[in-house]
């Protein structure tokens, strides 16, 4: 049954939605929110979503946003307002301060119009976080935060520069954030110690995983490999998403440097591609592709051997990629160079479709990559395990409800601003 045939729990309802990043972002939060606000508006809320303008993950503001302070859209039913704020080109945490604190002015300076009954928040940004926690003080409703990742934990975890300094008065922000919350979401388990750190009761904390926000491949794999000219018989191992400090994606350009006979392939965009593109001068086997357009990418991710996921050493209870939703629905095999105690690890070991390598180890990378390469049928088992834990844990339905349950949870305890 789809979405406008499904009878309305929330009929009536005004919800405001808080979130940095929205439609047309395809990657990262902004496709969660963006399905979210439209789901619920499907089912007969009236729903309006606070965001700013699109420019993730390339961190440069998209063309037709230049010059646009604010502006009202109306996106699958949802009223989208939109804010403008400072995008820095490179990460310093004097420069992310810069990006949380325009966000933070002009959201609470030019909010949406009216009282809703409840707010819901997703974190990051932090800015959002804090938005959301003031607007539903100010009109004594309920506050639900979403956690997707822990910036005071990013902060220190990450290398962003003066991450150190900066780690303390993330936490702060989220601190303020959510122990006023009526509920708190986690998109993993991995975050509930560091949401309970916050000051958070652990009754409040509810576990609502991402889903996959894509659909499956669809495309001829071989004629899609001959459209990207990747040639048979060359192994190609393919990261997609964020180009950023966290996910320390210098791994693969030294993995490449070590072996000429595969293909490496980095596909997306982020603060970091420069200077990746740079490391890799002279690698003939090394390939920068640019983002690609949603009806097309599950397509190339099947179209590889093999897909990477990436995090610094010291990356453990931050953040759960998004991107490993969309490399299961793929079906190809997931290597995994990640900490073994962080999220990312529960989640690939918990699927079964990948393999886990120690982080910062190009040597340990490339081993398990080439031991996939040859055994193309080991390869296409353990990619075929990606597939099923979606249909049983990840579809787009079983996510979407366990909002709608969190969400009518809120409404029926009716805490007012919840506790201050």
């Amino acid at each position: 049954m789809s979405d406008a045939a499904r009878p309305g729990p929330f009929r009536g309802r005004r919800l405001l939605l808080v979130s940095t990043n929205y439609a047309p972002e395809l990657t990262g939060i902004g496709p969660y929110a963006t399905q979210l606000a439209e789901h619920w508006a499907a089912s007969g809320a009236r729903v309006r979503a606070l965001t700013g303008m699109p420019h993730y993950p390339s961190w440069r503001l998209e063309e037709s946003y230049r010059g646009v302070w604010r502006t009202v859209e109306i996106r699958g039913g949802v009223g989208v307002h939109r804010r403008r704020h400072y995008v820095p080109s490179r990460q310093t945490a004097l420069k992310r301060a810069a990006f949380e604190a325009s966000i933070l002015a002009t959201g609470l300076i030019g909010p949406p119009p009216g009282r809703p009954d409840v707010v819901v928040s997703q974190m990051p940004s932090l800015a959002g976080g804090v938005i959301g926690a003031r607007l539903a003080r100010h009109h004594r409703v309920p506050y639900l935060p979403v956690v997707q990742d822990l910036m005071g934990a990013a902060a220190a975890q990450s290398g962003i520069r003066g991450g150190g300094r900066a780690a303390a008065v993330a936490a702060a922000a989220e601190r303020y954030a959510l122990r006023g919350a009526a509920l708190v979401g986690v998109i993993h388990e991995s975050f509930v110690p560091g949401v309970r750190a916050l000051g958070v009761d652990p009754d409040r904390i509810r576990l609502v995983p991402n889903w996959t926000h894509v659909q499956g491949p669809t495309a001829d794999r071989a004629a899609t490999r001959a459209r990207l000219g990747w040639p048979d018989g060359v192994p190609v191992l393919l990261h997609s998403g964020n180009m950023g400090l966290k996910q320390g994606l210098e791994v693969l350009v030294e993995a490449a440097r070590l072996a000429p006979g595969v293909r490496v392939v980095l596909m997306g965009d982020g603060n970091q591609r420069d200077a990746l593109r740079a490391r890799a001068e002279g690698l003939v086997n090394m390939e920068f592709l640019e983002p690609v357009a949603a009806e097309e990418f599950t397509d190339v991710l099947a179209a590889a051997d093999v897909l990477a996921v990436t995090q610094r050493a010291s990356v453990l209870d931050m953040s759960v990629p998004s991107k490993l939703t969309s490399y299961f629905t793929s079906g190809r095999p997931v290597i995994a160079s990640v900490a073994d105690e962080g999220g990312t690890a529960d989640e690939v070991r918990r699927s079964g479709a990948g393999v886990l390598v120690a982080p910062e180890d190009p040597a340990a990378l490339l081993e398990a990559v080439q031991k996939l390469a040859a055994d193309p049928a080991a390869a296409d088992a353990l990619g075929a395990e990606g597939p099923w834990y979606v249909a049983q844990h990840l579809s787009r339905e079983a996510g979407l409800a366990r909002f709608d349950d969190l969400l009518a949870e809120v409404l029926r305890d009716g805490q007012g601003g919840g506790r201050r």
